[in-house]
């Protein structure tokens, strides 16, 4: 058994250590649009996409990666820097938040939508009751929101789905935040993300959001975010 634990314990420290070899070259990137503007049409506007994407998005990246270069931030995942928000500037908080949390809406679109896996859809109706009941709930909480901000699906560190909402730029990897959970499934609800198309009729929007979700993509996350708990237990247990 003593033997074993060694082993383990050999191990993560290689793990963790060609992690903390991989921080050092962290390259934050602006990703390409996985798809074509109107490719969402007529759910999401091609105007709005191109928009959204090129000046509102890109913009929240520029401003990031120039506010970080030169500094101990430069270096490290947007996961580490926002476990700290709180102890750096409302702009970098902003950016970093802005930049991230739109790869994540990109990524939850697809002008094919597929099906959710089995586990996602367990997952959902052993929290929820039932797919149906999930939406209306995520809908309600993006509708929700007062002014700007985004809704959520999250997996939380005690092995939970949870629908959350955030003001302005937070995400739920914030230490700032209330409940914190690796993002799932995300929804902009800045006007930006939507007036061209639906004015102020947010609930339109949301609605339409329902057509697009790829969730091939909130499938894998859910299957990611508990590989990723999973390696924490270990941690934790080995420690």
């Amino acid at each position: 058994m003593k033997n074993r634990t060694t082993f383990f314990a050999i191990m993560m420290v290689a793990i963790m250590s060609i992690a903390n070899a991989s921080a050092q070259d962290v390259k934050h990137e602006f990703p390409a649009l996985p798809y074509a503007y109107d490719a969402l049409e007529p759910y999401m506007d091609a105007a709005t996409m191109e928009i959204h994407y090129t000046r509102h998005h890109k913009g929240y990246y520029d401003r990031f990666v120039k506010a970080i270069a030169g500094t101990p931030l430069e270096n490290q995942s947007l996961e580490t820097i926002f476990a700290g928000i709180s102890n750096v500037s409302p702009g970098i908080r902003n950016d970093g938040g802005g930049y991230y949390n739109h790869v994540v809406f990109w990524e939850n679109l697809s002008p094919t939508p597929g099906q959710p896996s089995a586990k996602l859809t367990q997952a959902i109706v052993n929290r929820f009751g039932s797919m149906e009941a999930f939406q209306e709930q995520f809908s309600k909480a993006a509708l929700s929101v007062f002014g700007s901000g985004w809704a959520w699906l999250i997996f939380t560190p005690d092995n939970q789905l949870e629908i959350v909402t955030t003001a302005n730029q937070d995400n739920p990897l914030m230490d700032v935040v209330p409940v914190k959970g690796q993002p799932l499934l995300a929804i902009d609800v800045w006007e930006h993300a939507y007036y061209l198309k639906y004015q102020n009729k947010r609930g339109e929007y949301i609605n339409a959001f329902w057509k697009v979700v790829n969730w091939e993509a909130v499938s894998k996350r859910l299957e990611d975010a508990r590989v990723k708990s999973m390696n924490y237990a270990h941690e934790k247990i080995i420690e």
